[in-house]
Protein backbone atom coordinates (compact mmCIF):
# COMPACT_ATOMS: atom_id res chain seq x y z
CA UNK A 1 0.00 0.00 0.00
CA UNK A 2 1.28 3.45 -0.87
CA UNK A 3 0.47 6.50 1.02
CA UNK A 4 1.63 10.15 0.60
CA UNK A 5 4.33 10.51 2.87
CA UNK A 6 2.56 8.63 5.68
CA UNK A 7 4.82 6.68 7.46
CA UNK A 8 8.58 8.17 7.92
CA UNK A 9 10.41 5.15 9.58
CA UNK A 10 10.40 1.53 9.48
CA UNK A 11 9.38 -0.77 11.99
CA UNK A 12 12.00 -0.65 13.82
CA UNK A 13 13.44 3.12 13.50
CA UNK A 14 9.75 3.48 15.19
CA UNK A 15 11.17 2.05 18.70
CA UNK A 16 13.96 5.25 18.91
CA UNK A 17 11.96 7.67 20.22
CA UNK A 18 7.71 9.01 21.35
CA UNK A 19 6.17 10.41 18.34
CA UNK A 20 5.66 13.66 17.61
CA UNK A 21 3.70 15.66 15.20
CA UNK A 22 5.17 16.63 11.75
CA UNK A 23 5.34 19.98 10.67
CA UNK A 24 5.85 21.97 7.46
CA UNK A 25 7.20 25.65 7.34
CA UNK A 26 7.62 27.71 4.52
CA UNK A 27 11.00 28.25 3.35
CA UNK A 28 13.07 31.43 4.39
CA UNK A 29 10.41 31.25 7.97
CA UNK A 30 12.04 30.96 11.50
CA UNK A 31 10.36 27.98 13.34
CA UNK A 32 6.48 29.35 14.65
CA UNK A 33 4.05 28.48 17.67
CA UNK A 34 1.75 26.78 14.73
CA UNK A 35 1.84 26.03 11.26
CA UNK A 36 1.44 28.55 8.65
CA UNK A 37 -0.58 27.59 5.91
CA UNK A 38 -0.48 30.96 3.51
CA UNK A 39 2.01 29.52 1.29
CA UNK A 40 -0.20 25.83 1.58
CA UNK A 41 -0.72 24.06 -1.54
CA UNK A 42 -4.26 23.21 -2.35
CA UNK A 43 -5.89 19.64 -0.68
CA UNK A 44 -4.28 16.27 -1.63
CA UNK A 45 -1.13 18.40 -2.25
CA UNK A 46 0.74 18.53 1.17
CA UNK A 47 1.60 15.01 3.30
CA UNK A 48 -1.20 14.43 5.57
CA UNK A 49 0.02 14.61 9.47
CA UNK A 50 2.28 12.05 11.00
CA UNK A 51 3.92 10.77 13.56
CA UNK A 52 7.47 10.38 13.85
CA UNK A 53 9.75 9.46 16.59
CA UNK A 54 11.68 12.32 18.82
CA UNK A 55 11.31 15.88 17.85
CA UNK A 56 8.92 17.34 15.22
CA UNK A 57 10.04 16.96 11.73
CA UNK A 58 9.84 19.98 9.52
CA UNK A 59 9.92 20.05 5.59
CA UNK A 60 11.89 22.30 4.04
CA UNK A 61 10.96 23.01 0.56
CA UNK A 62 14.43 23.08 -1.89
CA UNK A 63 12.86 25.41 -4.12
CA UNK A 64 10.88 28.52 -3.60
CA UNK A 65 8.67 27.47 -7.34
CA UNK A 66 9.26 25.01 -9.53
CA UNK A 67 12.70 22.93 -9.35
CA UNK A 68 14.80 23.82 -12.59
CA UNK A 69 13.57 22.37 -15.86
CA UNK A 70 10.03 22.07 -15.06
CA UNK A 71 8.78 18.55 -15.52
CA UNK A 72 8.23 15.45 -13.03
CA UNK A 73 5.02 13.87 -11.70
CA UNK A 74 2.45 16.65 -12.44
CA UNK A 75 0.88 19.46 -10.94
CA UNK A 76 -1.96 17.27 -8.99
CA UNK A 77 0.93 15.21 -7.60
CA UNK A 78 1.55 14.92 -3.92
CA UNK A 79 5.20 15.84 -2.38
CA UNK A 80 5.73 12.67 -2.75
CA UNK A 81 4.17 9.10 -2.19
CA UNK A 82 5.69 6.65 0.81
CA UNK A 83 5.16 3.23 1.62
CA UNK A 84 4.73 2.22 4.96
CA UNK A 85 8.49 0.83 4.90
CA UNK A 86 9.34 4.36 3.91
CA UNK A 87 10.18 3.92 0.42
CA UNK A 88 9.49 6.93 -1.39
CA UNK A 89 8.63 7.18 -5.22
CA UNK A 90 6.86 9.90 -7.09
CA UNK A 91 9.17 12.80 -5.70
CA UNK A 92 6.92 15.92 -7.35
CA UNK A 93 8.43 18.23 -4.74
CA UNK A 94 12.22 17.68 -3.76
CA UNK A 95 12.61 18.82 0.00
CA UNK A 96 14.95 18.75 3.11
CA UNK A 97 13.31 16.61 6.76
CA UNK A 98 14.99 17.97 9.57
CA UNK A 99 16.03 16.21 12.18
CA UNK A 100 17.40 17.98 15.37
CA UNK A 101 19.01 16.59 17.82
CA UNK A 102 18.41 17.64 21.76
CA UNK A 103 21.19 19.46 21.94
CA UNK A 104 23.14 20.86 18.74
CA UNK A 105 27.06 20.28 18.93
CA UNK A 106 27.36 22.58 15.90
CA UNK A 107 27.41 20.11 13.00
CA UNK A 108 24.83 19.45 10.18
CA UNK A 109 24.83 16.42 7.82
CA UNK A 110 22.73 15.93 4.42
CA UNK A 111 21.76 12.33 3.69
CA UNK A 112 20.93 11.17 0.99
CA UNK A 113 19.68 7.53 0.47
CA UNK A 114 19.83 5.21 -2.15
CA UNK A 115 17.37 3.04 -4.39
CA UNK A 116 18.75 2.76 -7.93
CA UNK A 117 17.45 6.43 -8.62
CA UNK A 118 14.35 4.64 -8.92
CA UNK A 119 13.24 5.36 -5.45
CA UNK A 120 14.24 6.52 -2.36
CA UNK A 121 14.97 4.40 1.01
CA UNK A 122 13.80 7.27 3.62
CA UNK A 123 13.22 4.10 6.31
CA UNK A 124 15.71 1.91 5.40
CA UNK A 125 18.73 4.55 5.46
CA UNK A 126 17.99 8.19 5.82
CA UNK A 127 15.73 8.70 8.97
CA UNK A 128 17.57 5.82 10.94
CA UNK A 129 20.95 7.27 10.12
CA UNK A 130 19.68 10.99 10.90
CA UNK A 131 18.91 9.90 14.24
CA UNK A 132 21.71 8.50 14.75
CA UNK A 133 23.42 11.04 13.90
CA UNK A 134 20.89 13.00 16.58
CA UNK A 135 22.41 11.22 19.37
CA UNK A 136 26.14 13.04 18.78
CA UNK A 137 24.54 16.58 18.57
CA UNK A 138 24.62 16.60 14.57
CA UNK A 139 21.36 18.29 12.99
CA UNK A 140 20.25 15.79 10.32
CA UNK A 141 18.53 16.80 7.09
CA UNK A 142 17.18 13.43 4.85
CA UNK A 143 17.22 14.50 1.08
CA UNK A 144 13.95 13.95 -0.82
CA UNK A 145 15.77 14.42 -4.42
CA UNK A 146 13.85 14.16 -7.97
CA UNK A 147 14.20 10.89 -9.44
CA UNK A 148 15.44 11.12 -13.12
CA UNK A 149 12.95 8.49 -14.76
CA UNK A 150 9.77 10.61 -13.40
CA UNK A 151 9.67 13.31 -16.30
CA UNK A 152 11.82 15.69 -15.10
CA UNK A 153 13.04 18.17 -18.04
CA UNK A 154 16.39 18.31 -15.84
CA UNK A 155 17.30 14.55 -16.64
CA UNK A 156 20.47 13.05 -14.67
CA UNK A 157 21.36 16.27 -13.60
CA UNK A 158 17.82 16.91 -11.55
CA UNK A 159 18.80 14.94 -8.52
CA UNK A 160 22.48 17.34 -8.42
CA UNK A 161 20.88 20.41 -8.51
CA UNK A 162 18.78 19.34 -5.70
CA UNK A 163 21.96 18.26 -3.86
CA UNK A 164 23.83 21.48 -4.75
CA UNK A 165 20.54 23.27 -3.45
CA UNK A 166 20.54 21.26 -0.34
CA UNK A 167 23.76 22.44 0.67
CA UNK A 168 23.59 25.56 0.04
CA UNK A 169 19.83 25.73 2.24
CA UNK A 170 21.46 24.35 4.91
CA UNK A 171 24.46 26.82 4.98
CA UNK A 172 21.60 29.57 4.82
CA UNK A 173 19.73 27.73 8.04
CA UNK A 174 22.88 27.50 10.04
CA UNK A 175 22.29 30.41 12.58
CA UNK A 176 18.17 28.95 12.52
CA UNK A 177 19.47 25.40 13.88
CA UNK A 178 22.33 26.21 16.08
CA UNK A 179 25.20 24.99 14.10
CA UNK A 180 28.67 26.37 11.68
CA UNK A 181 28.13 27.15 8.45
CA UNK A 182 31.43 25.65 7.94
CA UNK A 183 30.38 21.99 9.22
CA UNK A 184 28.31 20.71 6.82
CA UNK A 185 28.54 17.71 5.39
CA UNK A 186 27.03 15.26 2.80
CA UNK A 187 26.43 11.41 4.03
CA UNK A 188 25.15 9.25 0.83
CA UNK A 189 24.17 5.06 0.45
CA UNK A 190 24.70 3.52 -2.77
CA UNK A 191 22.76 5.24 -5.31
CA UNK A 192 22.49 8.24 -2.62
CA UNK A 193 26.71 7.46 -2.18
CA UNK A 194 26.83 8.61 -5.96
CA UNK A 195 24.41 11.44 -5.55
CA UNK A 196 26.65 12.87 -2.75
CA UNK A 197 29.91 11.91 -4.43
CA UNK A 198 28.69 14.06 -7.72
CA UNK A 199 27.99 17.11 -4.78
CA UNK A 200 31.33 16.89 -3.34
CA UNK A 201 33.11 17.01 -6.56
CA UNK A 202 30.66 19.01 -8.72
CA UNK A 203 29.87 21.66 -6.47
CA UNK A 204 31.01 24.40 -8.90
CA UNK A 205 29.87 23.21 -11.55
CA UNK A 206 27.16 25.78 -12.73
CA UNK A 207 23.94 23.16 -13.54
CA UNK A 208 21.23 25.28 -12.54
CA UNK A 209 20.68 29.48 -12.37
CA UNK A 210 20.80 30.72 -9.45
CA UNK A 211 16.68 31.40 -7.84
CA UNK A 212 17.47 33.83 -4.79
CA UNK A 213 20.57 34.88 -2.36
CA UNK A 214 20.94 31.51 -1.24
CA UNK A 215 22.57 30.63 -4.03
CA UNK A 216 25.15 32.63 -4.05
CA UNK A 217 26.40 30.66 -0.92
CA UNK A 218 28.95 27.68 -2.07
CA UNK A 219 27.69 24.29 -2.61
CA UNK A 220 30.80 22.62 -1.36
CA UNK A 221 30.29 20.18 1.41
CA UNK A 222 32.94 20.14 4.49
CA UNK A 223 33.59 16.47 4.92
CA UNK A 224 31.85 13.23 2.32
CA UNK A 225 30.81 9.98 3.85
CA UNK A 226 29.93 7.83 1.29
CA UNK A 227 28.77 4.25 2.19
CA UNK A 228 28.42 1.25 0.02
CA UNK A 229 28.37 3.88 -3.26
CA UNK A 230 27.82 3.51 -6.58
CA UNK A 231 30.88 5.47 -8.04
CA UNK A 232 31.81 4.27 -11.26
CA UNK A 233 28.81 3.87 -14.59
CA UNK A 234 31.77 2.43 -16.40
CA UNK A 235 32.49 -1.25 -17.31
CA UNK A 236 32.94 -3.96 -16.03
CA UNK A 237 31.13 -2.15 -13.15
CA UNK A 238 28.16 -0.73 -14.95
CA UNK A 239 25.62 -3.59 -14.35
CA UNK A 240 23.76 -1.33 -11.46
CA UNK A 241 20.30 0.24 -11.93
CA UNK A 242 21.88 3.75 -11.07
CA UNK A 243 24.02 3.61 -14.62
CA UNK A 244 20.42 2.53 -16.30
CA UNK A 245 18.26 5.54 -15.15
CA UNK A 246 20.66 8.16 -15.61
CA UNK A 247 22.50 7.11 -19.09
CA UNK A 248 20.32 4.35 -20.11
CA UNK A 249 20.54 1.07 -21.80
CA UNK A 250 23.51 2.03 -24.44
CA UNK A 251 25.39 4.79 -23.36
CA UNK A 252 28.21 6.67 -24.67
CA UNK A 253 31.58 7.16 -23.41
CA UNK A 254 30.68 11.23 -23.31
CA UNK A 255 27.71 10.15 -20.93
CA UNK A 256 29.28 7.32 -18.66
CA UNK A 257 32.12 9.86 -17.92
CA UNK A 258 30.38 12.90 -17.40
CA UNK A 259 27.93 10.79 -14.56
CA UNK A 260 31.12 9.04 -12.99
CA UNK A 261 32.22 10.63 -9.80
CA UNK A 262 35.72 9.29 -10.16
CA UNK A 263 36.30 11.29 -13.26
CA UNK A 264 35.20 14.24 -11.28
CA UNK A 265 37.45 14.80 -8.69
CA UNK A 266 39.46 18.45 -8.09
CA UNK A 267 41.59 19.07 -5.64
CA UNK A 268 38.95 20.76 -3.39
CA UNK A 269 37.11 18.17 -2.76
CA UNK A 270 36.55 17.66 0.94
CA UNK A 271 37.92 15.01 3.07
CA UNK A 272 36.14 11.89 2.24
CA UNK A 273 35.06 9.05 4.55
CA UNK A 274 34.36 5.95 2.53
CA UNK A 275 33.16 2.08 3.84
CA UNK A 276 31.69 -0.96 1.94
CA UNK A 277 31.68 -4.82 2.07
CA UNK A 278 34.23 -6.61 -0.13
CA UNK A 279 31.52 -8.88 -1.22
CA UNK A 280 28.72 -6.57 -2.08
CA UNK A 281 26.82 -8.28 -5.00
CA UNK A 282 25.18 -4.51 -6.27
CA UNK A 283 27.91 -1.83 -6.13
CA UNK A 284 31.05 -3.57 -6.32
CA UNK A 285 33.76 -2.94 -4.05
CA UNK A 286 35.49 -1.30 -6.93
CA UNK A 287 33.39 1.73 -6.38
CA UNK A 288 35.14 2.27 -3.39
CA UNK A 289 38.30 1.83 -4.67
CA UNK A 290 38.29 3.70 -7.90
CA UNK A 291 37.18 6.81 -5.61
CA UNK A 292 40.10 6.14 -3.23
CA UNK A 293 42.63 6.02 -5.86
CA UNK A 294 41.00 9.21 -7.73
CA UNK A 295 40.96 11.58 -4.35
CA UNK A 296 44.49 10.09 -3.45
CA UNK A 297 45.64 11.18 -6.72
CA UNK A 298 44.79 14.36 -6.03
CA UNK A 299 46.02 14.56 -2.63
CA UNK A 300 42.64 14.68 -1.04
CA UNK A 301 42.30 13.48 2.68
CA UNK A 302 40.48 9.65 2.45
CA UNK A 303 39.96 7.09 4.87
CA UNK A 304 38.42 3.38 3.47
CA UNK A 305 37.37 0.89 5.32
CA UNK A 306 36.75 -2.46 3.49
CA UNK A 307 34.92 -5.00 5.37
CA UNK A 308 35.07 -9.12 4.54
CA UNK A 309 31.00 -9.16 4.83
CA UNK A 310 28.29 -7.31 4.77
CA UNK A 311 26.75 -7.26 1.37
CA UNK A 312 25.10 -4.45 0.37
CA UNK A 313 22.25 -1.95 1.88
CA UNK A 314 23.54 -2.86 5.55
CA UNK A 315 22.83 0.50 6.89
CA UNK A 316 23.94 0.80 10.43
CA UNK A 317 24.80 -2.43 10.38
CA UNK A 318 23.79 -5.47 11.69
CA UNK A 319 24.78 -5.76 15.04
CA UNK A 320 27.72 -8.65 15.20
CA UNK A 321 28.70 -7.98 11.36
CA UNK A 322 32.16 -7.33 9.85
CA UNK A 323 30.04 -3.87 8.63
CA UNK A 324 28.40 -2.84 11.55
CA UNK A 325 31.76 -1.28 12.56
CA UNK A 326 31.48 1.44 10.44
CA UNK A 327 29.13 4.19 11.92
CA UNK A 328 31.87 4.47 15.12
CA UNK A 329 35.01 4.44 12.51
CA UNK A 330 33.36 7.41 11.21
CA UNK A 331 32.44 9.20 14.38
CA UNK A 332 36.13 9.14 15.25
CA UNK A 333 36.96 9.99 11.98
CA UNK A 334 34.74 13.03 12.15
CA UNK A 335 36.12 13.75 15.79
CA UNK A 336 39.46 13.81 14.90
CA UNK A 337 38.95 16.12 11.92
CA UNK A 338 36.95 17.95 14.12
CA UNK A 339 33.87 18.36 12.38
CA UNK A 340 31.98 16.62 15.12
CA UNK A 341 32.55 17.62 18.99
CA UNK A 342 30.77 15.66 21.08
Amino acid sequence: MVLHRRTLLTGAALALAPAARAQERPMGQEPMGREDTSQAKPPGHDAPTDTAPGAALEVMRLWPGKPPGGGGPGPDAPRFDESREGVVTGVAEPCLLVMRPARSTGTAMVIAAGGGYRRIDLGHEAVPVGRWLNTMGVTAFALVYRLPGEGWAAGADAPIQDAQRAVRLVRARARRYGYEPNRIGVMGFSAGGHLMGAASTRFASPLYRPVDEDDALSARPDVAALIYPVITLKPPFDRTSSRRVLVGESPTRVATDAYSVETHVPPETPPTFLAQAADDPIAVVDNSLLMFAALRAVEVPVEMHLFERGGHGFNLGVPGSPAAAWPSLFATWARRRGFIRA
